[in-house]
């Protein structure tokens, strides 16, 4: 057995472990963020009520196809 061998592989296999472990606290910084809900939608529709839109028809008053 070959220690330089074995001693490579190892290192090989510390830097696929350090990337899953980076990897991960990556997701896991991502799925904090998303899961901390800031209102709700209904909340957010009080608060920012969508103007009313003013439609061809009732800005003019009359139409002309008679």
């Amino acid at each position: 057995m070959d220690l330089s061998k074995v001693l490579e592989q190892l290192r090989r296999e510390l830097a696929h472990v350090d990337a899953a472990i980076l990897s991960l606290e990556r997701l896991q910084a991502k799925v904090a963020r998303r899961e901390r809900p800031s209102r709700t939608l209904p909340e957010l529709r009080k608060a920012n009520p969508a103007p009313k839109a003013i439609g061809r028809r009732q800005a003019g008053g009359t139409t002309t196809s008679e």
